[in-house]
């Protein structure tokens, strides 16, 4: 096996050496892609003395060397990767010694295009812990139970019932799949949630089977200064930023001939439960109204939904 690992970095200065040297103790990985997204702080520095200190590693920025953010920033990371396989790594995060078990003997059958398997958390302070334990715990991010490739993406939409989640350090892809599958790669115009829309896409269309999912393969790591757990709890509504991912999707889902009706109108009454958790109140009223006349389960999809009943009033 041939593992590119795609890292994007950004304000990530005291936690990328760390990331890089946990993707370095495995023989398999042959390249750790670092892209540096322009950091306030000194992570510029770090990557450069890593790629000085490590033949496998890779140093790239944007052309203009500007801020472009981590669907940009990884999509740069993917056309610099020669690998046979890409796996992905935050910069702040770092995989477990367990993290390609599971892959050096499933991907031995070339029917299996991607792995996914669990993320544990690990808080790097007690004041990051207090602010963000409400948000992750002490849980593995994971699917529940073994499933079927092709239930992979109905689970994830939500249509499973309880099926669990993975996360992109945890994903494993056949780059030859991937590039022949899935065009665009990350959604640029995505500020956030681009990593979420672009495992929905993948899970479509690849065959992506699960590794270990009862243990940890790789950790997330919480520290005050995480951006996308920031935003989410501080500065937009949860409900705001979802509501741009299902839209998103739903535009997808209306242009792709291949997705059966049942899916598509799942995602749309999604995407309506954040419009209607949205609006307005006076406008919020009219929209249930209208619903419970000519759609009654996209009201039932948003009383499910606890960003929904959380925003609703």
């Amino acid at each position: 096996m041939k593992i590119s690992v795609i890292t994007p970095v950004y304000n990530a200065e005291k936690y990328v050496t760390q990331a890089v040297e946990s993707a370095l103790q495995f023989e398999e990985v042959y390249e750790v892609i670092l892209v540096e997204d322009k950091s306030p702080d000194n992570a510029l520095e770090v990557c450069k003395q890593l790629a000085k200190k490590y033949d496998r590693v890779k140093l790239f920025q944007h052309p203009d060397k500007g801020n472009h953010g981590a669907g940009s920033t990884r999509n740069l990371g993917l056309e610099k990767a020669s690998g046979d396989f890409i796996a992905f790594l935050d910069a702040d995060d770092y995989y477990l010694p367990n993290r390609f078990d599971a892959e050096k003997e499933l991907f031995k059958d070339p029917k299996v295009e991607g792995i996914y398997g669990a993320l544990g958390v690990h808080y790097y302070s007690e004041k990051a812990k207090e602010q963000y334990y409400q948000l992750f715990k002490d849980n593995l991010t994971t699917v529940y139970k073994k499933h079927n490739p092709k239930d992979v993406f109905p689970g994830q939409i939500g249509m499973r019932g309880s099926f669990g989640l993975f996360s992109i350090d945890c994903l494993t892809i056949r780059r030859d799949a991937m590039i022949k599958k899935l065009h665009p790669f990350f959604k640029t115009h995505l500020r956030l949630h681009q990593d979420t829309e672009f495992l929905f896409r993948l899970s479509y269309y690849l065959d992506l089977y699960p590794g270990i999912l009862d243990k940890a393969v790789a950790i997330r790591g919480v520290h005050e200064n995480n951006r996308i757990t920031d935003v989410d709890l501080k500065k937009v509504k949860p409900a705001t930023t979802k509501l741009l991912l299902w839209k998103e999707i739903n535009d997808w889902a209306k242009s792709e001939n291949t997705i059966p009706n049942d899916v598509k109108v799942h995602i749309k009454r999604m995407n309506r439960s954040y419009e209607i958790a949205l609006a307005p109140i006076p406008k919020k009223w009219g929209m249930i109204a209208k619903y419970f006349i000519t759609d009654f389960p996209s009201i039932r999809s948003g009383l499910y939904n606890i960003n929904f009943r959380e925003y609703l009033f």
